[in-house]
């Protein structure tokens, strides 16, 4: 099942299943992907909830999701996004650090920067709170656009 819920970075795509979220996806939506979403049900109280929390998300009003996830991905792809899960409102941390955390040294940042844009849960999963070591925005899946106003919105409020 999915809905689609209004957001401050463009129209938003819930998807449930199995009475957990599988998947947020950013507008333009791919629909030929191969990754199930069944119909559209917007009175689904798993996507009723998740469109709740996003709502209080941006108004800063959430700071930490409590939603059933079950993203689909490889062992490392999940160990990589539990550890995304770490990285609080309004901090940030690289590859590298992100790395070290999974036990491993800087040469294993590509693969972590790869598993981190594969996250099919963005925001839920916060894969835009990482960045490069220098500091620097990269890649995100959902834009660097819509990752500056992401971390704008948790650093300093401005959206």
């Amino acid at each position: 099942m999915w809905t689609v819920v209004d957001s401050p970075v463009g129209p938003l795509r819930l998807v449930e299943h199995n009475g957990a979220i599988t998947a947020i996806e950013f507008s333009p939506f791919a629909d030929r992907d191969g990754r199930p979403r069944g119909q559209q049900q917007d009175d689904h109280p798993v996507l009723v909830e998740g469109a709740r929390q996003l709502a209080a998300y941006f108004d800063r009003d959430l700071k930490e999701f409590d939603l059933p996830l079950a993203p689909a991905g490889s062992d490392f792809q999940k160990r990589v996004w539990d550890q995304l899960l770490g990285v609080g409102w309004g901090e940030t941390a690289s590859y590298g650090e992100i790395a070290h955390r999974l036990g491993m040294t800087n040469a294993a940042s590509r693969a972590v920067g790869l598993a981190n844009g594969r996250n099919p849960i963005p925001i839920v999963i916060p894969c835009h709170r990482v960045i490069g070591a220098d500091g620097t925005l990269t890649g995100y899946a959902g834009g660097l656009e819509r990752k500056q106003l992401l971390l704008s919105l948790e650093v300093d409020g401005l959206f």
